[in-house]
């Protein structure tokens, strides 16, 4: 069997401007990085503002398990399946961060034959909007300890310095640092710590932001710190938001690339779903609503995480909402979530899918609370049995969900044509009365609360001594009209991950509360969540090679 990556190296990929010229964006807005790359200019956006906008479809999934399910592989597949249906479809993507490509295998440029082409460059450094988002963070980091270290006109106090440095890769060791050492020309004494660069409340804002000039407002905004006297010292007042929007400003930009069968793919912005909001850039969705008749896009994670940040975070501050929800589940997810061993997934095993499906069931359930019309689509694998997909097929049309097969790992968009069959008659026939979960005006607590207790079905929500602190001090600031991003585990709706299926009577603990002034919510993390992942004992990196021709080998 052909792996991802060389089913990607033999497609022949077309010239990106011939993928913008599908696209309808004239040349002059392309700018080109190499052959196959582009960003879109912000010229272009601000030509075609007043277009109509197409019809939004948020594809989600269940929670992640050993087995696989495949969303961004279905997200893609189902872009390529309408363009085959003669439709003027788009997708936009979130970027991969180098962090888990040469830490856990996995990145984001889906699988088989739906993928987004160039593959490697994709997973890899790409257009570099990562390491400007790494470089801005820094440069923010550096100029709050030289504050300090040219007299502290602001009184920072050292200990209470909240901004984190960042680097796109795992590495544990940097989780907890002692800075400033060697003297007093190297700065002041203090504990400092390192955060993935997709864990970065600039990452948030970058993508929630919808032009420079909001950029530079938010990133002004960003709190790095208190005074000896407890009071939040902002970007804005170390004089670092100009300087980090210059940064940021050919980033901000949208990325173009393609599909294997040369749709247009946005590629832009990539928080993490179980730390951050887990969404592409509003600046792409936007664009590509304005562009496209149809736009696919995706949530990361489970709809737990993924699609709730999507509808209560994204879709709040963009002003925009989903048409339709994809629902990505596999039979060996159901059976997984059942209690079969990952050994044992290709064995017909339906009484342990009833026992599985509870997951799939709370997840219907949850999209249903925001009023969107629901397709769940199975991801096919060749061992599912027509017994397996008639059950699931059933209990979904029960819960007043559509059905449909996709197979687009192995036939690319021709196997996704049931989804998108199944998608736009969806779009024509049912009725659509997007809702956000809770209003603004609700005190963060409750907001909390209602996440927990609605979407995850917790019984009880625990708040630490330090998070009700930290309630009382959101309060007091003026941030609790902002939404919640609640950071937990993505393999479990509990924030235990061992607890799989549809957990009952369960409580959860928020440990702690982090204000992201600047991307306008509050982080509530739940149970240990590391904003910093470490390597695995086996690293991807040690099969990612390079022969004499130059050509990767070993990236999936």
């Amino acid at each position: 069997m052909k792996t991802d990556l060389q089913i990607a190296q033999e497609c022949t990929m077309e010239p990106i401007t011939a993928i913008a010229d599908k696209a309808g964006i004239p040349a002059e807005f392309v700018e080109c990085y190499g052959k196959y790359k582009a960003k879109i200019s912000d010229k272009y956006y601000e030509k075609i503002k007043n277009n109509g906008d197409g019809k939004l479809i948020l594809v989600t999934a269940v929670n992640p398990t050993p087995a696989g399910e495949g969303k961004t592989t279905v997200t893609i597949g189902l872009a390529q399946a309408l363009q085959k249906l003669g439709k003027n479809a788009i997708t936009c993507l979130r970027e991969p961060s180098l962090g888990p490509c040469m830490g856990v295998k996995g990145g984001a440029a889906g699988g088989g034959y739906a993928q987004v082409v160039p593959m490697e460059e994709i997973n890899l450094h790409f257009t570099g909007d990562l390491h400007a988002i790494t470089t801005a963070n820094n440069l923010l980091a550096s100029m709050v300890d030289n504050h300090i270290q040219q007299g502290n006109d602001l009184h920072i106090d050292p200990r209470k310095i909240t901004w984190k440095r960042t680097v796109d890769l795992n590495d544990r060791q940097l989780r907890n640092v002692i800075s400033g050492l060697g003297g007093k020309a190297n700065g002041t004494p203090r504990e400092d710590g390192f955060q993935i660069t997709v864990a970065s409340e600039i990452m948030a804002i970058f993508c929630l932001a919808n032009d420079l000039k909001q950029l530079k407002e938010m990133l002004g905004k960003i709190i790095v710190g208190y005074t000896y006297g407890d009071e939040p010292v902002t970007a804005k007042q170390i004089g670092a938001h100009g300087a980090m929007t210059v940064l940021l400003k050919d980033a901000l930009q949208p990325n173009l690339v393609q599909t294997l069968e040369h749709t247009p793919a946005m590629i832009h912005g990539g928080p993490f779903a179980n730390i951050a909001h887990g969404c592409n850039s509003v600046r792409a969705t936007k664009l590509g609503l304005k562009m496209a008749d149809y736009v696919v896009t995706e949530a990361g994670f489970g709809a737990d995480l993924g699609a709730e940040k999507f509808f209560d975070i994204k879709c709040r501050k963009a002003g925009i909402q989903p048409d339709a929800v994809v629902l990505v589940a596999t039979i060996r997810a159901m059976k997984y979530n059942g209690g079969v061993a990952k050994a044992d997934l290709s064995n017909e095993n339906v009484e342990a899918l009833k026992k599985g499906f509870v997951n799939l069931e709370k997840h219907i359930e949850n999209i249903q609370k925001y009023g969107v019309p629901i397709v769940v689509t199975l991801n096919h694998f060749v061992a599912d049995t027509q017994a397996e997909v008639a059950f699931v097929k059933e209990k979904c049309e029960a819960m007043g969900a559509t059905f449909a097969i996709a197979r687009v790992w192995a036939e690319g968009g021709t196997g996704g044509r049931e989804l998108a069959e199944k998608v736009l008659e969806t779009l024509e026939s049912k009725e659509n009365n997007f809702h956000t979960l809770y209003d603004d005006a609700l005190p963060i607590q409750e907001k909390i609360n209602c996440v927990c207790k609605e979407i995850y079905g917790a019984a009880e929500v625990t708040f630490s001594a330090a998070a009700k602190k930290t309630l009382a001090q959101i309060e007091q600031l003026g941030f609790g009209h902002f939404p919640v991003c609640i950071a937990k585990t993505q393999y479990s709706l509990s924030d235990d991950p061992k607890l799989l299926g549809r957990p009952q009577d369960f409580g959860v603990t928020v440990k702690e509360l982090r204000i992201s002034a600047g991307a306008g919510f509050i982080v509530a993390m739940l149970g240990d969540i590391m904003t910093m992942p470490g390597l695995p004992k086996k690293p991807a990196a040690l099969d990612i090679d390079i022969d004499d021709d130059g050509n990767i080998v070993g990236l999936f």
